[in-house]
């Protein structure tokens, strides 16, 4: 992959973590998650992790600076020579002018932004219909991949469970807050001439397939 930063974006459950691990394990690029990074300085205290939990204990946004003060501390590590896959940043426009200083500044280049696009009732249908194993871990859906027996995983019996954030209300409060918040990225970005959109409606395998092959023309 000759492009340095590659940023995915997407509306919940639109598939870019998937297509994150996709290519980063074709590429051997490490795939970056800000909620990861978050947690982690949490756990370890330092002093952004301290930063930040401050601002949650008291009900507050992280601000945009040590969000992108975390992205930049990662980018350096040793893994992130070859290039490295952003997955939940940036998410405002504050956020990406922010990438685009840090990027120039460490000889980056322009990021390329991947844009997995999938409409509205699709999205629905794939959150409303998740179910997880309380065992393993395997996804299905009700709708699309449901398991042989209903509420059974079919790989070692455990339970699925449907998670409390995955009914109607709350599924359409976060698509009206990535589209108000996250969504006008897709526009600056294809102003600027480095957004790819791909469709996301179609198989997982198939999505990925195509984009490997255009990221190794990019």
């Amino acid at each position: 992959m000759k492009i340095q930063a590659l940023i995915f974006l997407g509306a919940p459950g639109a598939g870019k973590g998937t297509q994150a691990r996709e290519v980063s394990r074709e590429f051997g690029v490490p795939q970056i998650s800000t909620g990861d990074l978050l947690r982690d300085a949490v756990e370890k205290q330092t002093p952004l992790g301290l930063a930040a939990k401050a601002k949650m204990e008291a009900g507050e946004l992280i601000p945009d600076e040590i969000v992108t003060a975390m992205v930049d501390m990662r980018i350096d590590q040793p893994d992130c020579k070859k290039g490295f896959l952003l997955d939940g940043f940036p998410r405002t426009l504050a956020q990406a002018e922010s990438a685009n200083r840090m990027f120039h500044a460490k000889h980056r280049g322009n990021p390329l932004v991947v844009d997995i696009h999938v409409e509205e009732g699709l999205l629905l249908k794939r959150l409303m219909g998740r179910r997880t194993c309380a065992t393993c871990g395997e996804i299905y859906n009700v709708y699309f991949t449901s398991p042989k027996k209903e509420g059974v995983c079919d790989k070692d019996g455990g339970e699925l469970h449907h998670r409390a954030d995955d009914n109607e209300g709350t599924i359409r409060q976060r698509l009206v807050a990535y589209e108000n918040q996250t969504r006008p990225l897709v526009e600056y970005y294809k102003t600027k001439g480095l957004l790819h959109v791909v469709d996301g409606s179609k198989e997982p395998e198939i999505i990925a397939r195509d984009l490997i092959q255009f990221l190794r023309s990019a």
